[in-house]
């Protein structure tokens, strides 16, 4: 666990200053300094980019973390390399060409209840490719346990970038029609650094000589589409679907409290560029006892930290809801569900690396694409029933659907669970807190009764888990710590 938990620190440190910067767009800039009906595009866009994303990706990502260290030599690496850059066009140009064909059908479709919708088909699509180039690029760096640069560009960047534009917007200098064509200008220069860094480390060299394995590498590329593709509308499909039943600026309320429940998964955003090649060289060496441990460590810290960002933000949520315009203080039952699913997800740990690096991805893709469709469906039923508090519930019971089943599944094949006797303490801890701080209330401002608050939970809440060593990693760090 040294590089893992190493890298995962610097990882959580640049994800958390990106959420940070994150947190200023949502929470304050954009709330404010522009229209909730465009903040709304915003999202949509945005969204529908993502689930584009790994369509056009091709699975490229999760096959070279997969496959690049089972090889040996440069020639086949390199390959393989040149394989994988250029898989990702086989989908690009003919989604592009359906794009330019269908242009007036798809923008019918998304803007059927919100007209404003139909003048962006385009940049969907130029930010859905940045998006999977990027992440063709940022794993070829990963493969080389070298994530944090990568995630510096994913959390950041473009973060920064978007808060300069919200910043041109509120003085005049640009016109709000402007924000999103320069927005897909930023995704795209994101790419390009990205790749001048990642051939950096490893410079391309085209070989069109193939790897003996290639169809098995095709076969896992396109089956990986399926998972990632469930994966990402499992996390985005609903911001899209709100926009197909009610008014855009919904889509906003919706994204600041998914927003909020969002930064319980920094810890395992974190852990899982390191975790994921790691997993996958395990699972090349079949060195299970290691494997093992893996999965129950990752789980445990994972645990041990979104719980405690779940009850600091749950217990502070009124304070920070009386700082925003009140059309964004409705988010409470929308943060406790994404919230939970947030939580259920760290609890696994690195399941999905398991399972998407094992020879059983194609069962699990088969299982994520029909999950994924039940999200749709469910979001079909509750949206129109319970507005935002329905697509809410939807996305956590598609959440906990998926990670029962994923959790079923690597215990019937690889005999191991995340679960242990500390998983329990730190489940009785975590309703302790909650039960003693629910009913405490400071009388001053907003923002000194979350600091007066917050120092209060985390001095218990660390100061238990030290004290009784629930978790060797977490006890490690904490002792470097108060030694410095």
């Amino acid at each position: 666990m040294g590089v893992v938990l190493k890298q995962s620190l610097n990882n959580t440190l640049v994800t958390y200053l990106g959420f940070g910067v994150g947190a200023i767009n949502v929470l304050f800039l954009y709330t404010n300094f522009m229209s909730d009906e465009y903040y709304g595009l915003v999202n949509v866009v945005l969204s529908a980019a993502m689930v584009l994303m790994p369509v056009l990706a091709f699975g490229v990502p999760n096959s070279l973390i997969k496959f690049y260290s089972s090889f040996k030599d440069d020639r086949t690496t390199d390959g393989f390399l040149t394989l994988m850059l250029f898989l990702p066009v086989v989908l690009i140009l003919p989604v592009a060409g359906l794009t330019f064909v269908a242009h007036e059908a798809i923008g019918n479709f998304l803007s059927k209840e919100n007209p404003i919708v139909k003048e962006y088909i385009w940049p969907i699509f130029w930010i859905g490719m940045a998006m999977a180039y990027f992440e063709v690029f940022y794993a070829w760096a990963r493969v080389r346990m070298r994530s944090v640069f990568g995630n510096f560009m994913k959390e950041i960047f473009s973060r920064v970038g978007v808060t300069l534009l919200l910043f041109l917007l509120y003085f005049d200098l640009i016109f709000v029609e402007a924000f999103i064509p320069i927005a897909v200008g930023i995704y795209l220069l994101r790419t390009l650094i990205m790749a001048v860094y990642a051939f950096s480390i490893r410079r391309p060299r085209l070989v069109f000589d193939f790897p003996k394995n290639t169809r098995n590498i095709l076969v896992y590329s396109a089956l990986i589409i399926l998972g990632g593709s469930a994966a990402i509308v499992l996390l985005e499909i609903d911001k899209v679907m709100i926009n197909q039943f009610i008014e855009i600026e919904n889509v906003a309320y919706y994204s600041v409290a998914g927003f909020i429940a969002m930064v319980i998964a920094v810890p395992s955003r974190s852990m899982h560029q390191i975790t994921y090649p790691l997993t996958a060289e395990l699972l090349n060496k079949r060195d299970k006892p290691a494997l093992a441990a893996l999965y129950q460590r990752s789980s445990l810290t994972l645990y041990i930290v979104s719980g405690l960002l779940f009850m600091l933000i749950l217990l502070n949520l009124d304070d920070l809801y009386k700082m925003l315009p009140e059309p964004y203080r409705s988010g409470f039952v929308i943060f406790v569900w994404l919230g939970l699913a947030k939580v259920y997800d760290a609890l696994l740990g690195n399941n999905n690396s398991i399972l998407y690096n094992s020879d059983y991805y194609r069962a699990i893709l088969v299982m994520g694409f029909l999950l994924a469709v039940l999200t749709i469906l469910f979001n079909l039923w509750l949206i129109p029933k319970y507005g935002l508090d329905g697509a809410a519930i939807a996305s956590f019971a598609a959440f906990f659907i998926y990670n029962t089943i994923k959790l079923i599944y690597v215990k019937s094949k690889f005999g191991i669970l995340p679960f242990t006797d500390e998983t329990l303490k730190v489940s009785a801890l975590l309703i302790g807190i909650g039960v003693i701080f629910y009913f405490l209330d400071f009388p001053f401002h907003p923002i000194l009764n979350i600091a007066l608050k917050s120092i209060l939970i985390s001095a218990l809440y660390i100061g238990v888990i030290y004290r009784f060593k629930i978790s060797e990693d977490v006890f490690g760090v904490l002792t470097k710590i108060l030694r410095k």
